[in-house]
């Protein structure tokens, strides 16, 4: 910005018109194709401040249709990163082969500088974070091979969409040298995140994030609800990235949640404390919804059916000689 000093729009008030919406819109995010709806009464929202080198932008209040094609990025090419933190709503985003709905709890990596597509209504509210590419290639090249669709919800991602609202909710109480030393930190965590949505788990981190994902599966074996994306969520990774770690370890996340239902079905037939409950019960509460399926797994597994099980655990009678 100009004499290095750092500008925000207050957002005490929307942004007075469709036209001056758009100058700024695109003043931060580069040249485009935008369809806004000229709505009345006008509630186009834009917050922004940006330093010289990052920016943060929270929008919202229209309905826009986004196109960012070739001759766009030709004539203004940005050489920046946007992470896109959805508040409210849905937007739709189409990127080479990334195509889908954003939504709380998850968060769109983009190249500004490759077509893009990005349309939502009017209850859409969004955070961006933008920040040079550079930045990303230093830290971590293989962040930038594609855009990316990123979990939000819990972990590493959760940490992230936290920065983000936090350093937009606080950015006119940091001065542009703290501003900037907060974005770079929020990087790290962003590259982070993106190494671990990569078609590549990062081999320093697998045994790790194994460990991680054994236990977290052996917590919860007994709900039945149980599979891999909820897996990836609770975590904060995305996943493909949990089945790129599994499958490093020669297993997938199904035969590792049955494997761990199982153990936990094994165990609760040794126990006194089931004693009085079924086979079938404790099948269902290990996670099974099948007596027949789980019967049949449990041979496979263990060499023996439940009740085999069961009988060999249970103290013998008492001699009464």
């Amino acid at each position: 910005m100009d004499n290095g000093l750092m500008r925000h729009w207050s957002s005490a008030d929307p942004v007075p018109s469709v036209s001056a919406w758009r100058d700024t819109f695109i003043a931060l995010h580069g040249a485009s194709h935008l369809a806004v709806e000229d709505a009345l009464p006008w509630e186009g929202r834009l917050d922004w401040r940006k330093s010289q080198t990052y920016g943060i932008a929270l929008c919202g209040g229209i309905r826009e249709n986004l196109v960012r094609g070739r001759r766009h990025i030709q004539s203004d090419p940005r050489g920046t990163y946007e992470l896109l933190v959805p508040i409210t709503g849905s937007a739709w985003v189409e990127q080479g082969p990334t195509a889908g709905e954003i939504q709380t709890g998850f968060m769109g990596l983009c190249d500004m500088d490759r077509p893009l597509t990005f349309a939502h209504e009017s209850d859409f509210v969004s955070v961006a974070f933008i920040f040079p590419m550079q930045e990303v290639e230093r830290r971590s090249p293989g962040v930038v091979r594609q855009p990316q669709v990123l979990g939000g919800a819990n972990g590493l991602g959760r940490m992230i969409r936290r920065a983000v609202t936090t350093l937009q909710e606080e950015r006119n109480h940091l001065s542009e040298a703290t501003f900037d030393v907060a974005c770079e930190q929020l990087i790290d965590l962003v590259c982070l995140a993106g190494e671990g949505a990569s078609d590549s788990a990062p081999t320093g981190q697998r045994a790790l994030v194994e460990a991680e994902i054994r236990r977290y599966v052996c917590r919860n074996a007994s709900d039945r609800s149980l599979n891999v994306a909820g897996i990836a969520r609770a975590l904060g990774w995305s996943t493909r990235y949990i089945q790129d770690v599994l499958k490093a370890a020669n297993i997938t996340s199904r035969d590792l949640i049955r494997q761990e239902r199982l153990q936990l079905a094994r165990n609760r037939l040794a126990s006194t404390s089931w004693a009085g409950h079924s086979i079938a019960q404790i099948a269902y509460a290990s996670g099974f919804s099948n007596h027949a399926s789980f019967s049949t797994a449990f041979r496979r597994e263990f060499d023996m059916t439940p009740r085999e099980a069961r009988n060999f655990t249970q103290p013998a009678p008492a001699n009464r000689d």
